[in-house]
């Protein structure tokens, strides 16, 4: 009796989810390790064109949206004009399912959501530098965006390990506004020589 041979079966690796994180530095930096850490495809392309960065092995600088992107966030705060060529490059490369997570801590999302044709698929988010360290991510939907595409980015974030609070769309939302006051008094307590820096720094630790 003659063995029957076993065809040799090759194991395929699982897809991994396709990320495209365009921005500012650091928040693109920070976020792109993040989400490779956690699995994700990550492709990232930063404001300044040129000269390509040199980036991680974790994740891989492209000019071009990947095909079979399934969520895309943007990370831009200062460069308004960016930042709208930014979202509206995104949503005529994406699904018109998929979803795009955007900085809203300078721009209001809704206003945001006016920039591009697929109105509903955009979600507003707290980013600021070394914020990704937190627990929390404030997630602000626009008057477009149904209950779908919430529960993505909510999902998207939970992956990631953070937990997720929803706040009006109001252009800083909540904790990048309390913060930032924070940090502008301080420097307004220097210049009017209230403390040293270095006391300044004592007290911010102390007293928050």
């Amino acid at each position: 009796m003659t063995k029957k041979r076993i065809p040799n079966q090759t194991k395929s690796k699982p897809t991994r989810a396709k990320l495209y994180i365009t921005g500012e530095s650091p928040l693109v930096e920070e976020y792109a390790e993040l989400c490779a850490e956690r699995g994700y495809e990550v492709f990232v392309q930063w404001n300044v064109t040129g000269k390509k960065r040199k980036t991680e092995k974790k994740f891989r600088q492209s000019n071009i949206i990947p095909a079979k992107t399934t969520l895309a966030l943007e990370l831009t705060n200062t460069d308004l004009d960016q930042k709208r060529r930014n979202l509206q490059k995104i949503d005529k490369a994406l699904l018109p399912t998929h979803a795009i997570i955007s900085t809203s801590v300078t721009v209001a999302a809704s206003e945001q959501a006016t920039w591009i044709n697929r109105k509903h698929r955009l979600v507003g988010f707290g980013a600021l530098p070394t914020f990704f360290r937190t627990n929390l991510v404030e997630v602000a939907p626009t008057v477009h965006s149904p209950k779908e595409t919430v529960e993505v980015v909510q999902r998207f974030f939970h992956s990631l390990g953070k937990e997720t609070e929803l706040v009006q769309d109001r252009v800083g939302l909540v904790f990048p506004r309390i913060v930032c006051q924070v940090v502008n008094e301080a420097t307004f307590a220097l210049q009017d020589d209230v403390a040293s820096p270095s006391d300044i720094d004592t007290a911010m630790k102390l007293g928050l």
